[in-house]
This record gives structure tokens, C-alpha cells and sequence, in this order.
């Protein structure tokens, strides 16, 4: 850009390559103090000729500076080159209102100028005007007052060029200041956002309103583009959110820094800092222009002293390896760059470098961002990691107290069955059933709630094995039998018979599944019948569509409460769970169960009429036949069926030990009796014993060691291991130890007699 030079009042284009060098309208002025002089009005005063643009207080008149306060009138005679291409004036914004008039005809206006405060208006914002073709000679005449603001003159330089290039810088300038305002308005927001709803940490809220406060200064200082917009703007208000929104920023901006490194801050300083911002905001609000416009030179040396203090707190934490540290001293840098660009600017030592200062501003709201979201990711993380931690700690207590209440419960089940079988007088055997089925419903809570434990963990695994539905179906029937008959409930089992093949599936979950909504719904009977029915919807090649469904007579559920039953801890209403009890785990347990297969347990239900629970599973085929019982004929701990059955329990807890003994010796079990694992070495003698039953927690060595040593030493024998956790948690070290086989503690007398017989029997 090129800077001509007027010579008394007369500026000499007439031999200048106007027409592609824009160029500033710099030099001597005709200059009248206290004159607004008009078209036509005559002139008698001589002028003086200062420097334009220029400050009033920057002006000797009679040897004396000129006040701020007061009005002018400048000319200046400018000559162009006869042929020239269309060409236009950028006009910006004076001390504080301004008109233009080119050959007697108003060019442009901002405010009205006047001779006193009452007669003029101030106004601010740049304005592109043409100048018209073939006219040569161009007399100016700029009227400018100033009543209000402490400055008053002219400060920007008024550029004559192509008028077409002139338009399109403007535009180019004013699309930078509104895509500016657009982006520091909008992350403002977006953090402002993530403080509310997400991370409550303070340096994301001050960036937040430092952003969306330092936006207005994009379309409200400088070219003012704002006010181009709404001319309607008061300047008085204008003014003051133009100075608020610099010395609020910068104030925001301050404890951003001190919350986001607050180790690094010298509190006393950064207290200093702010408590200027604030006293110069409120001076802002309530004092008159004149005078905290005043002050502002003064605050911007400030904010070059605060943004180099930022940089040496980010230069500290850097050297510290703090969060972030490396983008904000660098974005600090930057920040000090484009201030001192600004203030060099705003102080007339350079022109305006409007590309350097969007690119800056860009790169540091950009660094800016990247520390916010590098903190706020990091603080995920280290949530995620924690409640991690925190899950793994509940998933061990869980065990850890699944495994101290399931001993005790091992005894108290164990002697119960004991005592009835010893022929108690009836009401003995009532008040046994009571404790029984008390004991039981405990063990069932525990499970449940490890189970869904295990469930929210991902913990669950699920096996691909062969399985008869049938007679995983009839084992359900024939152990829900009593509970069911007890209540005077006809149970029924509906069994397709086109299932004549064996699937692959998880045995295990989905006995769980149908075990929960056969209890549920027996549970929740009073009279009537309970149906379980496996049918066969469809068979296509290599696998098979089976619908399960548990039908029952019992209260039924409203329709508005059918979505809440699934919901963990959670029944159809607290009448229920005054009457029949329970955790409200079972359903949600079976429906989670269900749906980490990929498939959805539904239900009908009508109050008072019952219920319907079903789903519908695919499983693969297998080429091995079903068994062509579906239900187990006899009860193993019947009469002595584990007569000839030589044992050896090895176990620490001596009730434990009371309540297993009591029951394989009643079942005909010979039982010899070792009290930890180095025993158990000296003790077993394998012309005599057939199987072992091994305690997996034990002093002096566990149950996994001992088993190692005895298969290091080619024992071959069944060994069970009893345990007090769940099979899942320890089958892989189990199995991988040498055990043949789990019983889980407390263990139903039927259920370890049949592992028993199983594992005899084959070995025989």
C-alpha cells in the first residue's frame, strides 16, 4: 500500500498510477479549529496545515495543544489523472463523529457533527463511498466533533483506490471479522456446554465467557462491522460494551490461567490482576467516556504485562509437564504476538495487518481448544480408569462376601436337610422348612446379585456345548415341583416332540434364564397352574427356532408397569414386594442374559388373569439324539446309593466337615477325613478311595496345590472341588489345576450325590 502526501492543503495525483496502488491520504490539511465549515460557506480564517490523520491533542494553535474536546474542519484539494478506472474512498471511523462532503454534495456520514454536545451525535463504523467519473479535481471537506470520548481527531488514514478492489477487501475483511465472531462465539458456547453438563471444571467455564465475550470485539471494534449492520446502535452503549468486553475477556482470561496451572500462579499477583479488570469494568459502567476512555491506554500496557505473565506461567508448567502445558505456551506466544500487532496498530506505528491477525487469532483459540479437550479427555480417562478400579474392588467384595456368607449358609442348609432326614416330629419338620427355604432364598439373593454384577462387569461368558432342552426343562419342573405343589399349584410341562436332536448352547445361562421365570411365576401364583411349553417354530437346515414360554394364573401386571418390571431392584409395585419379596433381580438378570445373545424376553400380562413370559432363541443343531426322558426318574440321596463308596473330604472348617460327612454317610458313603491339603497327600490311598471332595481355600496348602501335586504324582482319581465362589470365577484355574469336576457351596444334598455317582460310575 502507498502513502501519498498532500502539500498545503492540495494533494497531486495527476501523473500516480491511481488505478491498481491503493493508497493512504496522508500530509498537510487545510485545518480550521473550531470551524464547521460547510458547502458554500465562505472562508476568511487562515488555515494551518498539521499532519493528517492526527490527534487534536497533537496540535499547536497558537503555541498551544489543542484540547480533545471540541470540532474541526479539514480540506484538502486532491488532483487524479484524467483517465482512470472507476475509483472509491475508504473513510473510517474519527474521534467521534464525522461528515464528508466531495465538491459540495455529502459523501458520507457517521453521527452528526455539530458545535455543541446538544447538536452532534456520535457514531463509529468504515464506509466504502465511489467517487464519480469524469471529474478530475476533488475538493474535500471533513466536519468532525468530539464531545465525548477522551481522544478527539482523526486517527486512521482515509486510502483512495480501485473501487472494485477497495469493495472486495472490504468484504474480504468484513467476512473474516464475522467468521471470527461466528467461531470464538460459538466454542464459547460449546464449552460453556461441556462446563454445564459435563466436567464442572472452572478453566473450561472462564475460556468459555472469555470466548464468548472477545467475540463481540471481531464485529464491534476496529472496521465495526456491527455497526454497519444496525445503524441504529446508541454509541453510548456501544462504547462502553466495546471497552467492557476487552477488560472482562482479559479479566476471564486471567483466571482461566490461574485455574487451569493454579500450582504455577502466584496467587497475591494473579489477585492483583484481576482486581484491576474489575475496578476498571465498574469505572466502565458508571463513569462518562470522556473519562474511562481515558484509561485505556493505560490497561492495554497492563494486558502486555498480563499475557507475558501467562506466558511465564505456561513456560513453568511446561517445564513441569503439566497437562497441555506445550499448546499453551505456545498459544501464549501467539496471544503475545498479535497484542503487540494490536497495540503497535491502534498506536499508528503500523498498518493494519488484518491475514496475520485472523491467522493468529485462529491458531490460538485452536491451541486453546486443544488443552480444554486434552484436559477434559485426560479427566475422562482417569474417571473410566477409576471406575474401573471401582468396579474390579465391587466385584471382589462381592466375591469376597458371596464367599464368607455362602460357608455359614453351607452349614445351616447342609444341617436342615440332615435334621430332616432324621425323622423330626412334625412341627421340627415344619420349623425346618421354614429355616430351609429361609436359607435358600438368601442363597438365591447372593446369586442373583453377583450374577447381575457379573452382567454389568462384561464379565459374562457364554458356551457353545451340547444340551437336551427337554431335559434341561424337565430338571427345571422337577425342581420347582415342591414349591409348587406346597402352594397347591399344578406345574405342567409342554414339550415339543419334534425335537428330536440335541442344540449347542450355554446349558448353564439358559437353565438360569428359565429357572428365574418358573420361580417368578410360581412366586407371584396364589391358585391355578404354572405351564413351561418349549416349542419348535421353525427348523432350517443345520439349525432350529425354538419358542420358550412360562405361563402362569397368578396376579398379573399392568400394562403400564410391564417396561419397569425388567429394571433391576425394581417389581410391579411395593405391594408386591410386600408380599412376595424378593430383590427384583431375577427378570432383569434373565432379560440381560438374553439379550447379550441377541434376544428379547417379552410378555403379556393381564391383572388378575396372569401372565405370559417368552422368548424365542436359534440354536445350532447337533447330530446326537435327545434323551428320551425328559425328567430324572429318582432322587439319588434315596436309600443308600452311595453305598460301597469310599471318600476322602478334605476340608478345614470342621462344621462343614459335620454337615458332609452326616450326609454321604447317610447316603452308604465311606468317608475318611483330611483338614487341609499336606493331610490330604499323606491320607489318600487309591486302592481305597474313589474320589475326593476338596475344600479349595485351606491353611498350610490350597486345594489348587494339593490337586497339582496329587496329578504330578499320576493320581488319576475324581477330584471335586468345593468351593465357595462361583463356578465361573474359578473353573479356568480349577480345570487347569487337575479337578475333575465343581460342587458349589452351600451344595444340595441331591446335587452332590448325582456328582458323586457320576463320576464313580464312570470310572468304574
Amino acid at each position: 500500500m502507498s502513502s501519498w502526501s498532500a502539500s498545503k492543503g492540495v494533494l497531486d495525483l495527476s501523473k500516480q498510477n491511481v488505478s491498481q496502488i491503493s493508497g493512504e491520504l496522508r500530509g498537510e490539511w487545510a485545518f480550521y479549529w473550531n470551524q464547521l465549515i460547510g458547502p458554500g460557506d465562505s472562508i476568511r480564517a487562515l488555515p494551518s496545515y498539521p499532519e493528517f490523520p492526527s490527534l487534536w491533542r497533537n496540535i499547536s494553535e497558537n503555541g498551544k495543544d489543542l484540547p480533545s474536546i471540541g470540532y474541526a474542519t479539514y480540506l484538502l484539494k486532491i488532483i487524479l489523472p484524467p483517465k482512470r478506472p472507476a475509483l472509491a474512498l475508504r473513510v473510517p471511523d474519527v474521534y467521534s463523529c464525522y461528515a464528508l462532503y466531495l465538491n459540495g454534495q455529502l459523501l458520507s456520514q457517521n453521527g452528526i457533527p455539530g458545535k455543541t454536545r446538544d447538536q452532534a451525535r456520535p457514531f463509529w463504523t468504515t464506509s466504502i463511498v465511489s467517487l464519480p467519473d469524469g471529474i478530475d479535481t476533488f475538493n474535500l471537506v471533513l466536519q468532525v466533533s468530539n464531545f465525548w470520548h477522551a481522544k478527539g481527531g482523526t486517527y486512521k488514514n482515509i486510502l483512495l483506490g480501485n473501487q472494485e478492489k477497495m469493495i472486495l477487501n472490504q468484504d474480504r475483511n468484513s467476512a473474516i471479522d464475522l467468521i471470527l465472531t461466528g467461531c470464538l462465539f460459538m466454542g464459547g458456547l460449546f464449552f460453556l456446554g461441556m462446563f454445564l453438563f459435563g466436567q464442572h471444571e472452572k478453566s473450561i467455564l472462564y475460556f468459555s465467557l472469555f470466548c464468548i465475550l472477545y467475540s463481540y470485539r471481531m464485529i464491534g471494534t476496529d472496521d465495526y462491522v456491527l455497526h454497519k449492520l444496525l445503524p441504529g446502535l446508541n454509541w453510548f452503549q456501544t462504547v462502553r460494551v466495546e471497552y467492557l468486553s476487552l477488560v472482562l475477556g482479559v479479566a476471564f482470561f486471567i483466571l482461566y490461567v490461574r485455574h487451569l496451572y493454579p500450582l504455577e500462579v502466584n496467587i497475591k499477583t494473579m489477585q492483583v490482576m484481576i482486581w484491576a479488570c474489575w475496578v476498571y469494568a465498574a469505572v466502565i459502567s458508571f463513569a462518562v467516556p470522556a473519562f474511562f476512555t481515558s484509561l485505556l491506554s493505560d490497561f492495554l500496557v497492563l494486558m502486555f504485562a498480563y499475557t507475558a505473565y501467562a506466558f511465564l506461567i505456561f513456560f513453568r508448567a511446561a517445564r513441569n509437564n503439566r497437562v497441555g502445558s506445550d499448546y499453551a505456551f505456545l498459544g501464549t506466544g501467539v496471544m503475545m504476538m498479535l497484542f503487540l500487532i494490536i497495540n503497535l496498530h491502534y498506536f499508528g506505528i503500523i498498518s493494519e495487518l488484518k491475514g496475520v491477525v485472523f491467522t493468529g487469532y485462529i491458531v490460538f483459540f485452536f491451541l486453546q481448544s486443544l488443552i480444554l479437550s486434552y484436559r477434559f479427555s485426560n479427566t475422562l480417562k482417569q474417571a473410566a480408569r477409576l471406575a474401573q478400579q471401582g468396579l474390579k474392588i465391587k466385584s471382589e467384595f462381592l466375591s469376597t462376601m458371596s464367599h464368607e456368607i455362602r460357608t455359614p449358609l453351607n452349614v445351616v442348609i447342609g444341617t436342615a436337610h440332615v435334621l430332616l432326614r432324621n425323622k423330626p416330629r412334625e412341627d421340627q419338620k415344619e420349623s425346618m422348612n421354614v429355616l430351609l427355604f429361609s436359607a435358600n432364598n438368601l442363597l438365591s439373593i447372593v446369586n442373583d446379585i453377583l450374577d447381575y454384577n457379573k452382567i454389568e462387569a462384561g464379565k459374562i461368558n457364554f458356551e457353545q456345548i451340547n444340551m437336551d432342552l427337554r431335559e434341561i426343562v424337565g430338571n427345571i419342573v422337577a425342581g420347582q415341583k415342591s414349591i409348587a405343589e406346597e402352594k397347591g399349584i399344578a406345574l405342567q410341562l409342554v414339550a415339543d416332540g419334534d425335537l428330536r436332536n440335541k442344540v449347542l448352547g450355554d446349558p448353564t445361562r439358559l437353565t438360569q434364564v428359565l429357572s428365574n421365570l418358573v420361580h417368578n411365576a410360581i412366586k407371584f401364583t396364589i391358585k391355578g397352574h404354572v405351564k413351561i411349553s418349549i416349542l419348535v417354530e421353525r427348523i432350517t437346515g443345520d439349525s432350529v427356532t425354538v419358542r420358550f414360554s412360562v405361563e402362569d394364573s397368578g396376579i398379573g401386571i399392568p400394562l403400564e408397569k410391564q417396561k419397569i418390571i425388567f429394571e433391576r431392584f425394581t417389581q410391579a409395585d411395593s405391594s408386591t414386594s410386600r408380599s412376595f419379596g424378593g430383590t427384583g433381580l431375577g427378570l432383569a438378570i434373565s432379560k440381560k442374559i438374553l439379550e447379550l445373545q441377541g434376544v428379547s424376553l417379552l410378555v403379556n400380562s393381564e391383572p388378575d388373569k396372569g401372565s405370559v413370559f417368552y422368548f424365542e432363541q436359534i440354536f445350532p443343531l447337533s447330530a446326537e439324539l435327545c434323551a428320551t426322558k425328559a425328567v430324572p426318574a429318582s432322587n439319588p440321596t434315596d436309600g443308600k446309593s452311595l453305598g460301597g463308596i469310599s471318600i476322602l473330604l478334605v476340608e478345614d472348617n470342621p462344621f462343614n466337615v459335620m454337615v458332609a460327612q452326616s450326609i454321604l454317610e447317610e447316603c452308604g458313603a465311606q468317608i475318611d477325613v483330611a483338614s487341609n491339603g499336606l493331610e490330604a497327600l499323606d491320607k489318600i490311598d487309591t486302592s481305597r478311595h474313589q474320589l475326593v471332595l476338596m475344600d479349595i481355600n485351606m491353611p498350610m496348602m490350597d486345594g489348587y496345590k494339593t490337586t497339582e501335586r496329587l496329578r504330578l504324582n499320576g493320581e488319576t482319581l475324581p477330584i471335586i472341588a468345593l468351593t465357595a465362589s462361583t463356578p465361573q470365577e474359578i473353573e479356568q484355574e480349577a480345570y487347569t489345576a487337575g479337578f475333575t469336576d465343581i460342587v458349589v457351596k452351600p451344595f444340595n444334598p441331591d446335587e452332590l450325590c448325582r456328582v458323586i455317582l457320576q463320576h464313580t460310575q464312570s470310572v468304574a
